[in-house]
């Protein structure tokens, strides 16, 4: 086993999903869906626990080197293993997803397909799950084809091809034919593992292929963007629209700082973004899955009062506790598993809620549209937004000592009115339009009279404030401010005077709960992107995002945090926020395709 790191590839069906290590290990993997038992969790605990604890590994013999690669336009990742006498192996690791009488089969398994290259290669396969948070070891039984992994939660079912005995004892055996390996329910497998294993595989690269072949890309950066519009598909979860932030837990945004977070639930505020991105690439059903999602959750919440953050069938209580039994991300812990920001007041989430929605009133390719019973049942988000505009809360960067009224908050306050307005000229309600505008222009004068620093010449972080936070470049996104308004063009020059180190945009700079930050969010940065072109300063843009691009490991993925000394990424993996920054300066500063030739 290698020292933990973020180089890998990601697999999943949006149902499950799993991070390959650069050596084909599976070392993250949580079973039976997104947010489940973390059965592959060595990403966070030591190596030398156990040889392989918390793994799936394909070891060989005498290993020399390898190299990974998707297989083009898909979630299906091909890892090359070599020796040290020109023998290698091909790992294909995906999760089924295709079309199915009718339907799409995207199972809680994970599938694995070991094949000889060349000479005579031998391996020991090794598959040592945890169950309960690393601490337990399942007890195993087994059958001619299966190996059952029995724990008080959930049971595993590996069924192969391969010698089970082999298995068992994790010794080495010859690689003469192709070893196929099916991980799921504890349920028999119809039909052979071989021939299955095949069948699936094809029909996953087909499906993938097919759907990428959906999606509108931009000229330039075609690949880059396909990577990141499958990465956001992998963290939608298809049986309730819930979109999670990552797949990961923990993984602290930089060494040894307790910054250590769960990211397996829906943040209102992440989730918008992300399907804000994938609409504009034309992948309206994810779209359509989560605003559902949005709709089941607006008609449980008491007064239109929503949460910050939701389990993915809509959970509201995501009580955050310490995992003891994992050391955590190289050994720096704490593992946590839930997430206390769901008791937090962020005021924010009424406007990204009402800004998802108002896909429905104006997109006319969606199956199910707007009318004014959708708008009435928005309309208590809107009274909350306004309602709370003025008053204090956590802000988006989860503050957890302190409360102050954010400037982004309040814009999003403000953006839940003004698109409420917007959808009632959309349906000809007057009354309704004329109270909604006059609400959204109160609040948009008193965020000016309130936010703005004389003094700073911007916008500040919080009301009657002196300091700066990155959000504040997205004052033009949601359209707040113009982008030939001066304020705009000073609050920018503000930013990149105090929060631009180097090549990237630290998202504050003052001292919170934890400390000062030390590595940059990476999606201030792509903010800082769409900024610059909005002011029309693309020749910045470009040569921005072109440095931020490079911070993409070998696989096209990003997670939440760079370190902007080394370019080595931490943070929750892959993250949805940096994975839509790409996909959004992709799409504003490419060329138009009648430029391209």
């Amino acid at each position: 086993m290698q020292k933990a790191s973020l180089d890998g590839g990601l697999i999943g069906n949006s149902a499950v999903g799993a991070l390959i290590d650069p050596h084909g290990n599976i070392v993250w993997a949580c079973l039976p869906r997104l947010d489940g038992e973390p059965v592959f969790c060595s990403l966070l605990s030591p190596p030398g626990r156990d040889e392989g604890a918390g793994a799936f590994s394909i070891v060989l013999d005498d290993f020399s080197h390898a190299e990974q690669a998707y297989e083009r336009h898909t979630a299906v990742l091909h890892t090359r293993l070599f020796d040290r006498h020109d023998g290698g192996i091909e790992v294909t690791d995906f999760a089924p997803r295709f079309q199915l009488h009718g339907r799409v089969f995207f199972p809680a398994m994970l599938v694995r397909r070991v094949r000889r290259l060349t000479g005579n290669p031998r391996v020991a396969v090794r598959v040592r799950p945890l169950f309960q948070d690393g601490e337990l070891a399942p007890s195993i039984t087994f059958g001619s084809h299966h190996i059952r992994l029995v724990a008080p939660l959930q049971t595993l079912r590996l069924t192969t091809n391969a010698s089970i005995h082999g298995v068992l004892e994790a010794r080495f055996m010859h690689v003469h034919d192709t070893l196929s390996f099916i991980l799921g329910p504890d349920e028999s497998l119809q039909g052979g593992v071989a021939e299955t294993t095949q069948r699936f595989l094809d029909e996953t690269i087909a499906y993938w292929q097919r759907w990428v072949r959906t999606i509108f890309v931009p000229v330039d950066w075609q690949d880059e963007v396909i990577r990141a519009a499958i990465t956001l598909k992998l963290n939608a979860f298809d049986d309730t629209g819930a979109i999670i932030a990552a797949m990961t837990t923990s993984v602290p945004e930089h060494p040894g700082s307790g910054r250590n977070w769960d990211y397996r639930y829906c943040w209102l505020r992440d989730a918008y973004f992300v399907v804000n991105a994938l609409n504009r690439l034309g992948a309206t059903a994810t779209m359509e899955r989560y605003i559902g999602f949005i709709l089941n959750v607006v008609s449980s919440a008491e007064e239109g009062v929503l949460q910050p953050v939701y389990g993915i069938s809509g959970e509201a209580r995501l009580t955050e506790r310490i995992a003891p039994a994992l050391a955590g991300y190289r050994e720096m812990g704490p593992v946590r598993i839930g997430n206390q920001a769901f008791e937090q007041i962020q005021h924010d989430v009424y406007g990204s809620a009402i800004l998802a929605a108002t896909h429905m009133f104006f997109d006319t390719r969606l199956r199910h549209r707007g009318d004014e019973n959708l708008f009435r049942q928005l309309e208590p988000l809107g009274l909350r937004a306004l309602a709370n505009y003025h008053q204090p809360d956590a802000g988006l960067w989860e503050l957890r000592g302190s409360q102050r009224i954010h400037t982004y908050s309040s814009v999003l306050c403000w953006a839940a009115c003004d698109r409420l307005a917007l959808i009632a000229a959309h349906l000809g309600l007057d009354d309704s339009t004329r109270i909604w505008r006059e609400s959204a222009d109160r609040i948009h004068a008193e965020i000016c009279a309130n936010a703005w620093s004389p003094e700073r010449q911007a916008f500040v972080a919080s009301w009657g404030g002196d300091t700066l936070d990155a959000s504040l470049l997205l004052l033009n996104e949601f359209g707040f401010l113009a982008a030939d308004d001066p304020r705009f063009a000073q609050t920018v020059k503000a930013i990149e005077t105090e929060l631009k180190h180097g090549d990237f945009i630290y998202r504050y700079i003052e001292r919170d709960d934890f400390g000062h930050p030390e590595n940059a969010f990476m999606v201030c940065t792509f903010w800082y992107v769409y900024a610059l072109h909005a002011l029309g300063r693309h020749n910045e843009a470009h040569t921005t995002f072109i440095r931020l691009l490079a911070c993409c490991n070998k696989q096209g993925l990003l997670a939440e945090d760079v370190d902007p000394r080394t370019g080595e990424q931490w943070g929750n993996f892959a993250q949805t926020y940096s994975m839509v920054g790409l996909i959004n300066c992709a799409l504003r500063l490419s060329r138009r395709w009648d430029q391209a030739y």
